[in-house]
């Protein structure tokens, strides 16, 4: 049996070959029809494209991509080849969380303001978007929903139209899918329109996929001073994004909000573990998860003693995550977008590390980011 594997797939060497399996490590640009023709399957990131030019006539039955997002899987065709296709939901929402936490804080210091004064709009809630609306709930931001699938499917208790968020949030934030034409297309769902209703006061943030937001439309907005400000972590176009575009945001990173060494960890095992199962490898593959996942240095955290609450809290979240550094990093070298990627330093979640806080109140809050508290 062979197995085609993305070569920046983190923890996975070794370990389908436990099980008899021929694995064959590729870059992502690299993988073609020529490559894949005799293998049985895939384990792929996003920049492969799986449609017909790369899978007519091959032998593949089975494709894992460890990741949330599977707008690069042709859906429609695999199925029609009875190709069967997994992603990896929910993998890196942490890690999209723990990014958002340290962009509102980093947000709310340099621009001296509390959270608390503000209201945050999540437009979808799926694993992402309900992580991103607990990170909001816990730093005392009002926070309103919008999901329209889940409000059709649930009800709309609990949910608001597109157009209250327009009208009531002062930051904006899209995790949705990339959606071109389902009963809810998210293709531009921020286009010039929707951006030409938002204040001077409104900020606007994309860490969902490039092309949900038209970044034309975001940079001619900024430059009119239509908008307080944004973030970007996707972009049209990548890897050649928008340099102007870049420079008016007040942050800009290269595509890496999930890209926590735990989000990675999730998304091998959970490929892993369907890979497994599909084949039925021996070894106990179908329950398999990274075991060699590398600490940071310092997972001891201590709050400071001066500064407004947003200070504080910026400091610890900073220690584990800053956006600031992944900003000045694109900043510096946006040519190398892809580069950056792929050589993204080691990064955990909050519940690796444990803070030290006599303030009640700030202990709480870190508690419901995740952090442990020491005793």
């Amino acid at each position: 049996m062979k197995v085609i594997a993305d070569d920046k797939i983190p923890f996975l060497k070794g370990v389908l070959e436990s099980a008899g399996v021929s694995v064959e490590y590729i870059p992502g640009a690299e993988t073609t029809a020529e490559t894949v023709r005799n293998a049985d399957a895939l384990i792929t990131r996003t920049r492969t494209k799986c449609n017909q030019a790369l899978l007519a006539g091959s032998q593949v039955r089975f494709i894992a991509t460890a990741t949330i997002g599977f707008d690069h899987i042709d859906t429609e065709y695999v199925e029609k080849q009875n190709i069967v296709w997994t992603n990896a939901p929910g993998c890196n929402s942490g890690s999209v969380a723990q990014y958002m936490a340290s962009l509102l804080l980093n947000l709310a210091v340099q621009k001296s303001f509390a959270l608390s004064d503000k209201v945050l709009g999540v437009v979808g809630v799926g694993h992402v978007g309900k992580k991103v609306a607990a990170v909001g709930e816990a730093l005392g931001m009002k926070v309103l929903l919008n999901d329209p699938p889940r409000a059709r499917a649930e009800g709309k208790k609990g949910f608001v139209e597109l157009d209250e968020i327009i009208e009531q949030a002062d930051i904006i934030t899209l995790h949705v899918p990339l959606e071109y034409n389902s009963s809810d297309p998210t293709y531009h769902l921020a286009d010039a329109a929707l951006i030409g209703r938002l204040r001077p006061t409104q900020y606007l943030i994309n860490a969902s996929r490039g092309e949900v937001v038209d970044n034309v439309a975001l940079r001619e907005a900024l430059k009119g001073g239509k908008l307080a400000g944004g973030a970007l972590d996707v972009w049209e176009n990548e890897p050649a994004i928008d340099l102007e575009l870049m420079e008016l945001l007040d942050f800009a990173t290269p595509h890496i909000a999930g890209y926590s060494t735990d989000g990675k960890a999730n998304g091998t095992g959970m490929s892993v573990n369907a890979l497994a199962k599909f084949f039925q490898l021996p070894g106990g593959l179908d329950k398999w998860y990274p075991g060699n996942v590398p600490l940071p240095e310092v997972t001891s955290l201590t709050v400071m003693e001066n500064g407004s609450q947003e200070e504080k809290l910026a400091q610890v979240v900073n220690a584990s995550y800053n956006i600031i550094r992944d900003t000045e990093a694109l900043r510096n070298a946006p040519d190398k977008f892809e580069k950056l990627r792929g050589t993204y330093p080691l990064r955990r979640e909050f519940h690796n590390f444990t803070v030290k806080c006599s303030d009640v109140k700030l202990a709480g809050i870190l508690q419901k980011l995740g952090f442990n508290l020491e005793k």
